[in-house]
This record gives C-alpha cells, sequence and structure tokens, in this order.
C-alpha cells in the first residue's frame, strides 16, 4: 500500500505494506529535511492528522516524531506542535559540487602492490581458523598483551629464524596490524626520542613517507641505484633512522648490495642510529635461495618488519615488528595506546596456519606460480616488444620495464587505461625521477583467469 502525503508542497511516497510502517515514515521524513525539501521551520501536520491521513496508528507517527526529534531532525514544544528543526548551514543554500566523472572501467590490473588474491588458500585458512578457535582458552579472546598472543609470536619466532634468518625470540616480537601500523609505531617511538629525521629510499611508497611526516619527523630522501639505496655522507650523517628494503628494492627490484648492507650496520654502529627493514615480499626469490634478513646482522640494531600482506593477502591486516630488546616496551605501549592489540581470531588462525606447516606449503606454490607469471611476461615482452628493457625480476612480485627514452610515460599509463588495462609510471614512486620513462608492473596482481588478457593488453599497449 503506497501512500503520498502532501505538506507545504513536498510530496512524500510511503510505502506502508508490511511491519516497518514507523521505519519508513522516519526514513522519508529523514531524506525530505536533509534535501531540504523540508525547510527549516515548517511545522509538520499533529500526530492524528496525519494518522488519519495516511489510514495508521497515532501512536506510531507519534513514535516515529519522538525518534526524529531525539536524533535533531525536527523540534517540538508540548502543546505547539512539531517543526523542522534548524539546521547548520554548511552543505546547504547553494548548488551542491558536480561529481567527480566515474572513474574508467578496470578490466585488467597490473599495477603493483598487492598478490593474487584469487591464491588465497581459503580452504586451509578456513580449517586453521578452527582448528585454533576450538583449542583456545577462553582467556584468549579477552583483552589481551598488546605485544600480541604467545601463540602467534612464538611461531613467528621460529618462522622468521627458519626462513629469513632473523635472530629475535617471542618476547622480541610485537604483532601489528599491517606494515602501517608497524612503520608508525616505530615513527611514534623515534619522536618521542627526541629523532627529527628519517632516511627513506628517494624510490618507494609515497603512503610510507605520508605516516613518516604525520609523526611529525621529517624525510631526508636517500639515492638509489643499481646496487640500493645509497648510504653515504651527507645524506644518511643527516638521520636518526634508515627505511630500507634490503631484499628486495621497491620499486626499482634491486636487492642491497653486500657493500651497502655492511656500510647499514656500520652507521648504525657508529651513530646509534635506528634501521628499519621493510622485508615485504622478501620469500620470494626465483634465481636462488632468498636473501637472507639485514636483521641478522645486527640484531641491536636493526628493526625487522614482515607482513602477510603479500604472502597471504592485505585484507588480513597482519604484520610484525622484531625489535632490538631496547624497543620493545616502548613499541608495546605504543601498540597498546593505538589498538590494544591486534584481532585476536587472526592471531590464533596465523599461529595454526604457519605451526601447521600450511604456512610454508602456501608460500612455495606462489613462489612457483609467480616465477612463471614473470616468465610469461619476460617472454611476452621480449617477443612483442623487444625495445623494452625489463628488469628487477630476480624476486618479488613486480618487473620494472624501462621504455624507450623519447616516450611518454603518462601518455602509455593513459593509453593502457582506455584500453581497461591498469598501469602506473615510475614517476609514481618519485616525482623527481631522472632515470627515464618507466612502467612498475605487478604480474602477481591479475587473478589467474585474466593474466592471459592482461599481457596481451600490455603488449598491444606498448607496440601502438
Amino acid at each position: 500500500m503506497v501512500r503520498t502525503w502532501a505538506v507545504s508542497g513536498v510530496d512524500l511516497h510511503l510505502d506502508l505494506t508490511g511491519t516497518r510502517v514507523r521505519a519508513t515514515l522516519e526514513s522519508a521524513l529523514r531524506e525530505a529535511v536533509s534535501s531540504g525539501r523540508l525547510a527549516e521551520g515548517v511545522r509538520l501536520p499533529s500526530s492524528r492528522a496525519l494518522a488519519a491521513d495516511l489510514g495508521i496508528a497515532r501512536n506510531t507517527v507519534a513514535d516515529a516524531y519522538s525518534q526524529l526529534v531525539a536524533e535533531g531532525w525536527l523540534t517540538a514544544r508540548s502543546g505547539s506542535g512539531t517543526w523542522v528543526a534548524a539546521r547548520p548551514a554548511t552543505g546547504r543554500g547553494g548548488p551542491k559540487p558536480a561529481a567527480a566523472p566515474p572513474p574508467a572501467p578496470v578490466r585488467y590490473d597490473l599495477r603493483p602492490g598487492s598478490p593474487s588474491l584469487s591464491s588465497f588458500p581459503r580452504t586451509a585458512w578456513l580449517a586453521a581458523g578452527r582448528r585454533a578457535l576450538s583449542a583456545a582458552p577462553a582467556e584468549s579472546l579477552g583483552y589481551g598483551d598488546p605485544r600480541g598472543l604467545p601463540e602467534l609470536r612464538t611461531a613467528l619466532a621460529g618462522y622468521l629464524s627458519r626462513a629469513r634468518g632473523v635472530h629475535a625470540g617471542p618476547e622480541h616480537i610485537v604483532v601489528c596490524s599491517g606494515f602501517t601500523q608497524a612503520l608508525g609505531l616505530i615513527a611514534r617511538v623515534l619522536r618521542s626520542r627526541g629523532a627529527a629525521n628519517v632516511g627513506v629510499e628517494a624510490y618507494g611508497h609515497r603512503h610510507h613517507r605520508e605516516v613518516v611526516t604525520a609523526h611529525d619527523l621529517r624525510v631526508v630522501s636517500i639515492p638509489v641505484d643499481d646496487d640500493g639505496a645509497v648510504l653515504e655522507d651527507p645524506v644518511v650523517s643527516r638521520a636518526e633512522a634508515l627505511l630500507l628494503t634490503p631484499a628486495h628494492q621497491f620499486p626499482l627490484g634491486v636487492p642491497l648490495a653486500a657493500h651497502r648492507r655492511t656500510r647499514a650496520v656500520q652507521w648504525a654502529h657508529d651513530t646509534g642510529g635506528l634501521v628499519v627493514e621493510d622485508d615485504y615480499d622478501g620469500e620470494f626469490r626465483y634465481d636462488r635461495q632468498p636473501v637472507g634478513a639485514l636483521q641478522a646482522l645486527a640484531p641491536d640494531h636493526v628493526v625487522y618488519a614482515g607482513t602477510a600482506s603479500k604472502s597471504l593477502a592485505p585484507g588480513l591486516r597482519l604484520g610484525w615488528l622484531a625489535l632490538p630488546a631496547g624497543l620493545v616496551e616502548e613499541v608495546a605501549e605504543a601498540k597498546r595506546l593505538a589498538d590494544a592489540h591486534t584481532s585476536t581470531f587472526e592471531q590464533l588462525t596465523l599461529a595454526e596456519f604457519i605451526a601447521s606447516g600450511d604456512y610454508d606449503r602456501h608460500v612455495r606454490r606462489c613462489r612457483t606460480a609467480y616465477r612463471r607469471r614473470r616468465d610469461r611476461l619476460v617472454t611476452a615482452l621480449r617477443r612483442e616488444v623487444p625495445e623494452v628493457r625489463v628488469t628487477g625480476v630476480a624476486a618479488g612480485l613486480h618487473a620494472l620495464l624501462d621504455l624507450p627514452p623519447d616516450t611518454d610515460e603518462d601518455a602509455v599509463v593513459a593509453r593502457a587505461a582506455g584500453h581497461g588495462l591498469a598501469l602506473e609510471g615510475l614517476r609514481t614512486y618519485n616525482p623527481d625521477d631522472d632515470r627515464g620513462p618507466a612502467l612498475v608492473v605487478g604480474y602477481a596482481t591479475p587473478p589467474d583467469h585474466s593474466y592471459t588478457g592482461a599481457l596481451a593488453r600490455l603488449c598491444a599497449t606498448l607496440t601502438e
């Protein structure tokens, strides 16, 4: 039953079918007031009159009026009636800004930064969650240690030692909600200790720089060449901490050379500074065993940061810090103030997933699958676009495509978007880029069924 109620020239169409009559009336009134169709100061009919017009119970109208008065949409005085309440002027009375045009549809996505989400081990993860939750004591579901559950910190200590060579016991590990929070916690502690500058690689995620600066720290840009970060004075002498990607620089794809790793450790020893090691995809090395963590060379001076975002899925928001002993309490306190602790259920599940061996098996399967994807990308480009040089493919989930010097990088990205293919140029990661035009291609991102199409669109875009 649809009824139309007209008040002050405004028609409200009410579907009074079913049992949610009051909710329907409230919703119609809210919409009319918020849109400005019912202007400030307009007097509404009495509950008795409106109930008679609509053929519903008077109490239903009275309850709806009372609810909207409580929420601030209406105002009422006993014996004087009900009016539309005064509203702040912001957003009313002027033309609404034009809506932004919808983005072009993305059919194929070769932007970096994500694993193959379709490869997430749903069945094994759910089974691990059931086992973990069944065995967990009730106390584990309460407010816990901000460092994280002992079960997960123990599992991580074993895994990181075995797979990445990290030297840290469970007591030195803090579980975080992804790398973003991990970096924020470290930045907060650095600022509280009086630090002012953090050295960050010139090529990298803009978001990481934003996290650092959001904690009132200045970013010192560290040049990057084919051997990784250039850790020489006078640049590093101005920083109290360095944020590095030693295993696989993002986005250039080069590992930090052995002499640079030694230099980073020496700098930390000499200055008392802190190295933050972002090991975002350290497990994925294709030409040899993965390069061990820098943290093993100086556990008292290096913070190791890892996540499940590239090995499993970024939506899990699971990350971890392996900390020098002198930082654990301060970082744990920063974590407590940030969000008390990371979700217990995800921690229990990941602990069981690692302990059962499922995590190692999943990483091995992904390593094989990503290596095949990388090989298909390289083969297709060499065949179709031989003038494009592919680098940074020994590890990780992306490749760097150096374009011919006279290529307009932005035009290539725009042309790809016109074909439904999402790409990112190298300048996205360093606006002051002087390496020449290049694309950063994430070959892990597309689901399996669309990878062939994505490669075809990429080659077609580059040959146009």
